[in-house]
């Protein structure tokens, strides 16, 4: 499964693919998500990317976008039927409560806070957003990464690449809805319960290109920012949360 992310594919329904220029014709979304960067306090950079993925998750399984009468049922749905794009924010002090008071949700990291917003218009920001820098999020790792822990569902980054953390946590974000796409409802349902457990880890070399060729969700972007068009992240199932989306080696 592949993907044109940053802008990437919509979430189709089996054999319902749209054209890309279809896609492109529709009115489109953008879902902000804003990271919390004090300048004494800063988060470990694999932290905020792992937070930054479970933001994602956590919205696309919150009950105002799942019921059919949800509070942002609607606007999930427009912005999955066009490109879809994710940008990454950062915000301190009073920018940071104040975004706090519009509708989102929080996720806490173990050191990262990571708040994602329903989808907007790409030209409707809400101001407190619109102000806030998209540069400037480079982060440092506070602590060492080992490796996940069995089991445990993996977004490999591809290790060619250099990439912004705020760039990085788009990438993230996508490589996880492209997951939870392919889920069906009990596993959903069971990721959901372990608070979506995932890792985000840089791929080895050697290993990079096998998990490319797999089936596994592979995040492609588009190249319009920092990098070129290619794959960034490669999405793999752990045995505990999502099964169906291991990689089966030989």
């Amino acid at each position: 499964m592949t993907s044109p992310f940053d802008d990437p594919a919509p979430a189709p329904a089996p054999g319902d693919v749209p054209d890309p220029e279809d896609r492109d014709a529709r009115p489109q979304y953008v879902l902000p998500l804003l990271v919390r960067l004090e300048k004494a306090t800063p988060p470990g950079r694999t932290d905020a990317l792992e937070t930054s993925a479970r933001a994602v998750l956590t919205l696309l399984a919150d009950p105002r976008v799942t019921e059919v009468d949800g509070e942002w049922t609607e606007r999930v749905a427009a912005w999955e039927d066009a490109r879809i794009r994710k940008v990454v924010r950062r915000a301190r002090g009073g920018e940071w409560r104040r975004a706090g008071e519009l509708p989102g949700i929080t996720v806490q990291g173990r050191e990262a806070e990571v708040r994602v917003f329903p989808p907007v218009p790409l030209d409707g920001w809400p101001k407190d957003l619109a102000k806030l820098q998209v540069s400037g999020t480079e982060l440092e790792e506070t602590a060492e990464v080992g490796a996940p822990a069995p089991g445990l569902p993996v977004l490999w980054i591809n290790p060619e690449l250099e990439m912004s953390a705020g760039k990085t946590m788009a990438q993230t974000g996508h490589a996880a809805q492209l997951a939870w796409w392919r889920l069906d409802e009990a596993q959903r349902k069971e990721w959901a319960e372990s608070g979506f457990a995932l890792a985000v880890r840089t791929a080895e070399p050697g290993a990079w290109e096998e998990l490319v060729r797999s089936e596994l969700p592979v995040v492609r972007d588009a190249g319009f920012t920092e990098i070129a068009p290619g794959p960034t992240v490669v999405f793999e199932g752990g045995e505990r949360y999502c099964p169906t989306l291991r990689l089966r080696r030989p």
